[in-house]
């Protein structure tokens, strides 16, 4: 069941960064919000990559079929990778008028004969909210008849936006699956990576190197995470903030009942990255960690420039403009100057306040309405190429600038020091295609 107080609670959430102003709660919907992506969506996204979970969705075909696989988040999972398939219970007009929790039973039993999972999470949707559906004591039957993890996801799409349910998923991992098991052991430099989701791979780029130094990484939530590992997460030292702001309740909540402080970082951009791993050093306070931390970060900072001396050649002094959201309207715009980039403008109609201070650090033009305002920008100020998602490719073509898609549907990592050579790549490959030199040109017949 929907829980109001719960909502009320994430909407006014007391670590944001703006709530020490007269303005202490978080933005509310405003209308045509959820078409960014409602609760539902956000839910999912920062549950999905639990590769050997399974994830049921209660609701019609709809919620399920219109969302899925909106991000490639791959996972070194040897069992079955239960992400690349969906799930649903498909409530229909008649299951509204006499109750869906017959198809709910009917559904987890199969999967946990058929699939065998490590946990089954249970997202309730739109339908099932509204018709009343006592989700909790199904799967709270189910779970000590088969002795198996059911976290129960109440994040209806018209609760809110794709944040807030990012929010809400979070709170189910900390209340049904955090602090249920102990480790083998106790990390004396454990971490916890929170709202990494190893789109493209982005954080395989730079754990190898924490390993490196000598950090363990405890848990994610979600990247290439397991559910085991996350019912551990109590007994790390430190979580880190990686991408999702919306997931800092969890990691105050975390403060709170666990005594585990938090930090929030960017692994994009050589300098970002270097800063990201001190941050995280530094917050152990340990002398020999930070020695070798300094070591490391210069040997790949070296062996980068290397490789990106034939990429800057050719990138220095070109135009772009940054069209993303989150803390990438800022963390992208820094890895882009690392490589010679004049970044014009950056979009900021989906960061945080404490986003946009930062993206002023890095670029004078802030976007508050990039639909209608990047086509100008371009004009103004000859630029040579657009960063975005793929909503933005029609405006590339019809300025006739280059593009790479720099969101989610992206198929590159861009994570970390190998993630700033791909995207030198990408940037590279974009503004050096020949069909630059010949459009707008007459054709040889003519």
């Amino acid at each position: 069941m929907v829980n109001k107080k719960l909502i009320r609670e994430l909407l006014n959430e007391s670590a944001c960064s703006h709530n020490d102003k007269k303005k202490s709660s978080c933005d509310k919907p405003k209308p045509g919000a959820t078409t960014g992506g409602c609760a539902f969506e956000g839910a999912q996204i920062a549950l999905f990559p639990y590769a050997d979970a399974v994830h049921l969705v209660h609701g019609p075909s709809t919620c399920q079929g219109a969302s899925w696989e909106t991000r490639e988040t791959p996972t070194s999972y040897e069992g079955e990778n239960n992400t690349l398939t969906g799930y649903y219970t498909d409530v229909t007009t008649n299951d509204i008028i006499f109750g869906s929790d017959k198809k709910l039973i009917t559904s987890i039993e199969y999967l946990i004969e058929h699939k065998k999972p490590k946990a089954i999470f249970v997202y309730e949707t739109c339908v099932t909210a509204m018709i009343g559906d006592d989700i909790d004591t199904t799967c709270k039957n189910l779970e000590n008849k088969h002795n198996i993890k059911i976290v129960v996801v109440h994040a209806p799409g018209f609760v809110g936006s794709k944040n807030l349910g990012s929010r809400l998923g979070g709170e189910a991992v900390l209340n049904q699956l955090i602090g249920t098991r102990e480790p083998e052991e106790i990390h004396p430099f454990g971490i916890n990576l929170i709202g990494e989701y190893n789109v493209t791979g982005d954080m395989w780029q730079y754990t190898p190197i924490l390993e490196k130094i000598g950090i363990k990484i405890v848990s994610t939530l979600a990247g290439d995470g397991r559910v085991e590992k996350i019912q551990t997460a109590h007994r790390a030292k430190l979580n880190v903030i990686v991408c999702a702001k919306s997931l800092v309740t969890l990691t105050r909540k975390m403060q709170e009942r666990y005594g585990i402080p938090y930090i929030s970082v960017s692994f994009y951009g050589k300098r970002d990255t270097s800063n990201a791993i001190m941050s995280i050093v530094n917050a152990f306070g340990d002398e020999e960690l930070t020695r070798k931390a300094k070591i490391i970060i210069e040997e790949e900072e070296a062996a980068l420039e290397e490789r990106l001396i034939p990429y800057r050649k050719i990138l220095n002094g070109k135009k772009a403009i940054l069209n993303t959201g989150g803390n990438k309207s800022w963390s992208i715009a820094s890895a882009l100057q690392d490589i010679g980039i004049e970044v014009v403008a950056t979009s900021v109609r989906k960061s945080t306040l404490e986003d946009i201070e930062i993206a002023k650090q890095y670029v004078k033009i802030l976007m508050k309405v990039p639909a209608n305002e990047q086509a100008k920008l371009i004009d103004e100020h000859n630029v040579d190429i657009l960063l975005a998602g793929g909503r933005s490719l029609y405006t590339a073509i019809k300025k006739k600038v280059a593009f790479v898609d720099v969101n989610q549907e992206k198929k590159l990592s861009y994570g970390a020091y190998g993630g700033l050579e791909n995207l030198a790549k990408d940037v590279c490959a974009a503004v050096n295609n020949p069909v630059f030199k010949i459009v707008g040109e007459a054709a040889p017949w003519e």
